[in-house]
């Protein structure tokens, strides 16, 4: 078993004031694999004053070192993507198929999709005789969660390190390892000291402090709903930004001219996908009442074809869900949707047969759901589908807006016109119409209780900047 009793901070590796240590458990045997040590204030204090002492120097380079620096960073992370696919598999569970085509997959993408914008990016324009300038937030904390733990770290490190930011990172204390593995990247890509910090830690330790100290301007927070408030509440004395990417409860509506034969399977595989521990998931599937019995039937068989299995079985399409907590919660609202009256059409309480050990579900799906059970309402973070009937396409929209999140939704209809046309009614930052997938160019984010501000692309870019107008400046001398 590996420990790791040092955090990233000021180019160099730092031993943890403190002695407490935190077990990573291998969420296929249950087993620690690993520990890590947990920072205390001091430890964030020192990573803070850090990334604060390098924020003048590199606020002020070029655009063209930037670049370069996004470029070898970019070139360390290809070298070792497949040693991340493994910490990623090992630390939260994924399949390694998964890991290497999604996991690892997505921190290079957004690493790659930062330096694009920032290759084109204006960073000055005029209005009238007024210039007006984007630079960089500040210091920036970060607070990632452990379901996609290097897509939620390349895409706050990357536009930050492409607008000339300086930052702190704790990534989950869950999934640690990749984060510890993509500090040595960075330390390898020549990212100069200071600019980029990582300790580990938990919530209520390294967290709070972090998002409530003085010297971050700005935090940005993936994580729940209920985190996510607390993060906010932390960081509201010092007035600094907040970004959170917060929960879901996506629904997905199936119009009456969908082809059903491929819409509900690929539903299904989308609920299912990364054991069900993703914000955008469609969890809540919304289905004409006369075809309700016709939709689970498509869905049971999509359910039961899934393979539950250990992460590096050959066929595994899904893993463990990655802790004990996430486990038993899983359990609790299978439990609690079985008494209220939700049919259980597969799967349902329990372990999958022959796998004693490690923290699996069973894909399950309930149907004749209505919108104010548990099942459809709470976040559940799991392999868990809620099949709902609807009367009319009004009922389906009203349905689908009722929740307190707005994450994501989905709409599927033989006619893209009426299906655009419904999309322009959801209350939700993303819509995906016919199975569209997302793209790294394209805002992530959401409405409501699904948080504030957008990750990706521009969006994520300028969430970095704060805006400055020079009053009477002139349009003479500017560089693009």
């Amino acid at each position: 078993m590996k420990s790791h009793r040092e955090f990233y901070i000021g180019g160099r590796w730092v031993a943890a004031s403190g002695a407490t240590m935190l077990p990573v458990i291998d969420p296929a045997t249950e087993t620690p694999f690993a520990e890590i040590a947990l920072a205390s204030a001091a430890d964030v204090d020192a990573a803070v004053a850090a990334a604060r002492g390098a924020f003048d120097g590199y606020a002020l380079t070029s655009r063209r070192e930037r670049i370069e620096l996004l470029e070898a960073l970019i070139e360390e992370y290809r070298k070792r993507h497949d040693e991340m696919a493994e910490a990623i598999s090992q630390e939260m569970g994924a399949p390694i198929e998964l890991a290497r085509r999604a996991q690892a997959a997505a921190g290079l993408d957004h690493l790659q999709q930062a330096l694009a914008v920032l290759r084109d990016y204006r960073f000055d324009h005029f209005i009238n005789d007024a210039l007006i300038t984007r630079e960089p937030v500040g210091v920036c904390g970060f607070i990632t969660p452990w379901n996609w733990p290097m897509n939620q770290i390349a895409c706050k490190v990357g536009p930050a390190l492409a607008t000339g930011c300086t930052m702190v990172l704790k990534p989950s204390e869950v999934a640690p390892i990749s984060a510890l593995l993509f500090s040595e990247m960075v330390h390898a890509a020549g990212i100069p000291a200071g600019v980029y910090n990582m300790i580990n830690g938990d919530g209520p330790g390294a967290g709070e402090a972090l998002a409530r100290h003085p010297d971050i301007d700005m935090v940005s927070f993936t994580g729940s709903t209920r985190a996510g408030v607390l993060v906010a509440k932390a960081a509201a004395d010092t007035v600094k930004r907040v970004h959170q990417e917060l929960g879901g409860k996506s629904p997905n509506i199936l119009l009456d001219d969908a082809d059903f034969d491929s819409a509900v399977p690929r539903s299904v595989r989308s609920c299912f996908g990364n054991s069900g521990q993703s914000c955008n998931a469609p969890t809540r599937l919304l289905v004409p009442r006369a075809r309700h019995d016709e939709v689970v039937a498509l869905a049971r068989k999509a359910a039961e074809a899934v393979h539950v299995g250990a992460p590096h079985a050959a066929g595994t399409t899904m893993g463990p869900v990655v802790s004990a907590i996430q486990f038993e919660r899983i359990q609790k609202l299978i439990g609690i949707a079985i008494a209220e009256g939700a049919t259980l059409v597969t799967g349902g309480p329990g372990r999958p047969d022959g796998l004693e050990r490690g923290y699996y579900v069973r894909p399950t799906i309930f149907a004749d759901v209505n919108n104010e059970m548990t099942i459809a309402r709470e976040e559940v973070f799991g392999p868990v589908l809620a099949i709902i009937p609807y009367d009319s396409e009004e009922e389906a929209i009203a349905i689908a807006n009722d929740t307190p999140y707005g994450l994501s939704s989905y709409i599927t209809s033989g006619d893209r016109e009426r299906a655009r046309r419904i999309a322009r009614r959801m209350r939700a930052g993303m819509v995906h119409l016919n199975g569209a997938p997302l793209d790294s160019a394209v805002p992530f984010g959401g409405y409501k209780q699904s948080g504030n501000g957008r990750e990706c692309g521009v969006f994520g870019f300028e969430d970095f900047l704060e805006v400055k107008a020079v009053f009477g400046h002139g349009r003479e001398g500017v560089a693009a």
